[in-house]
Parts: C-alpha cells; sequence; structure tokens
C-alpha cells in the first residue's frame, strides 16, 4: 500500500509485480499480484480501445 500511495499511483499490477520482486524479494507472480489488488480494491479503470478508423462497409 505504501508503494501506491505516493507520486501519482500510476501503478499497475504488472508493475507492481516488478517492485515487489526487486525491492522486497518476494517470489511471486503477477496472477498473485493480480487477485490482492482487486481484493484490497486498488486496480485502476481500465482504458478504454478506441479505433482510429472504423472499419467501411462493403457495398
Amino acid at each position: 500500500m505504501e508503494l501506491i500511495s505516493g507520486d501519482g499511483y500510476n501503478y499497475g499490477y504488472c508493475k507492481l509485480t516488478v517492485i515487489l520482486r526487486r525491492e522486497y524479494k518476494l517470489k511471486i507472480n503477477k496472477k498473485k499480484v493480480y487477485h490482492l489488488c482487486k481484493k484490497l480494491d486498488i486496480l485502476r479503470p481500465q482504458r478504454k480501445i478506441v479505433t482510429k478508423h472504423p472499419r467501411k462497409q462493403p457495398f
């Protein structure tokens, strides 16, 4: 929780996994970090993918 409390809170579960492995020497995978983030309700909303060029309908 102290990792995401500072500097703008722009960490996803993948970045948190890397930080937990490097700084705290934990053996943890991204799926477990994802489930912990979901349980603690700290997941950010997913971005919507907007197509730049929508498909053209055939004649």
